[in-house]
């Protein structure tokens, strides 16, 4: 599958990877920071953003989507950046194709299983009759009720495009999404540990990582280094951009010496 990506700046390859519903959007600014140091390569995952669809969407397939898309465009062991979801498929390439990866900086997710915390949005998402609408509003107002915080609605009106007929329409594959979310919440599939360095940033003020999944992580990644952002949730390096950036580019810049 050849992904959807939007490069910018000059110098090692760093490629990133965003989370579930999200898009290389989500990346904006900060791909623009980095991009003064790294080449920067933020791609749309499957299924999301401007990438194709398909019907199959589990780790292994999107781990091999990244592998594809390294191949394809010659890069030379770029350092892999993931967040949540994203994350995963980060983990899941460097523990599956080890010699494409240089170095991982994973962002507030672990390669554990989760339980199903979407159900309710997604049901929200998928009853939306999104040719009925004629402003971003309405739809706002619809998903009022089951999604109540502002800012994840606005999150997730991203994904809405213009139908050019009526109404509104989906960028991301939202019935493959709903039919492979059991897929989603799984663990990484294990493989030979990862022996380079490996860098896990979390927000303090999220579950997603914790201190307890440090052993599991270094069983994977044994070189794996954890930061955490106090003030931060789970949108790290939106909550707390100046310090985010501030440990990738130490921490790339102290593992390559």
């Amino acid at each position: 599958m050849r992904l959807h990506f939007r490069a910018h700046g000059d110098g090692v390859p760093l490629i990133i990877a965003h989370g579930f519903l999200g898009s290389l959007d989500n990346w904006r600014t900060m791909s623009t920071r980095l991009a003064a140091h790294y080449r920067v390569y933020a791609v749309d995952l499957r299924n999301h953003g401007q990438s194709p669809h398909s019907k199959v969407m589990n780790y292994l397939v999107m781990a091999q989507d990244l592998r594809e898309f390294i191949e394809e465009h010659g890069l030379r062991s770029p350092v892999i950046l993931g967040h949540s979801m994203g994350g995963k498929v980060a983990m899941q390439l460097a523990l599956q194709y080890p010699e494409q990866v240089d170095k991982l900086v994973i962002v507030d997710i672990a390669p554990k299983s989760y339980p199903s915390m979407h159900g309710q949005l997604l049901t929200a998402l998928r009853g939306l009759r999104l040719q009925t609408y004629k402003f971003f509003g309405e739809i706002d107002s619809a998903l009022t009720g089951a999604i109540p915080d502002p800012l994840v609605r606005q999150f997730l009106l991203k994904n809405l495009t213009r139908d050019p007929n009526e109404g509104f329409r989906w960028r991301i594959e939202l019935d493959a999404i709903v039919e492979n979310y059991a897929e989603l919440t799984k663990a990484v599939a294990a493989g030979s540990p990862f022996t380079k360095p490996a860098c896990f940033i979390r927000g303090g003020r999220s579950n997603f990582l914790v201190e307890q999944d440090y052993q599991s992580i270094r069983g994977y990644f044994p070189r794996a280094q954890f930061k955490t952002i106090a003030s931060a949730g789970h949108w790290v390096h939106i909550d707390a951009p100046d310090e985010f950036y501030r440990i990738v580019t130490d921490f790339l810049a102290a593992s390559s010496r």
